[in-house]
């Protein structure tokens, strides 16, 4: 499996990918992490926060923008070097949210890509941030 070559991206490319967010993906990304908050995992206690219920991890959802970069665009061969976030409302339970990646910036001479990277529940950002990603080159 062999994803986009930096000679294969342009400014304004983007893909994105839809999952909604389950009770399992809760519990496990808190087992997985060790985030236990009760905000994401005791009804009761969510109750009584400005949510009124149970949310989602912001960095659930940020995973999601990983898995946008990690298997579609650049794809595998992608190297994470950096990731801004910015949580702007929460993510509930059955929640659908759509992880969107857009090339903004190529930097050919570092073989560097700056994407805008976003979350939208219901078309509104729930996270927003930019990333920057190391892709391989054809010819190495």
């Amino acid at each position: 499996m062999r994803g986009l070559f930096l000679e294969d991206l342009s400014v304004g490319q983007s893909a994105e990918l839809v999952r909604t967010v389950g009770e399992v993906d809760i519990v496990a990304f808190a087992a997985v992490t060790g985030d236990n908050n009760p905000v994401h995992l005791d009804a009761d206690y969510a109750a009584t926060t400005s949510f009124g219920e149970r949310i989602a991890h912001g960095m659930l959802s940020a995973g999601y923008i990983s898995a946008v970069l990690g298997t579609t665009l650049p794809g595998p061969g992608a190297i994470y070097l950096s990731q801004t976030l910015k949580f702007k409302r929460p993510v509930r339970i059955g929640d659908a949210v759509t992880a969107r990646a857009t090339v903004t910036e190529i930097d050919e001479a570092k073989a560097r890509v700056t994407f805008a990277t976003v979350c939208l529940v219901n078309g509104k950002p729930v996270v927003d941030g930019e990333a920057v990603v190391m892709v391989p080159r054809k010819n190495v």
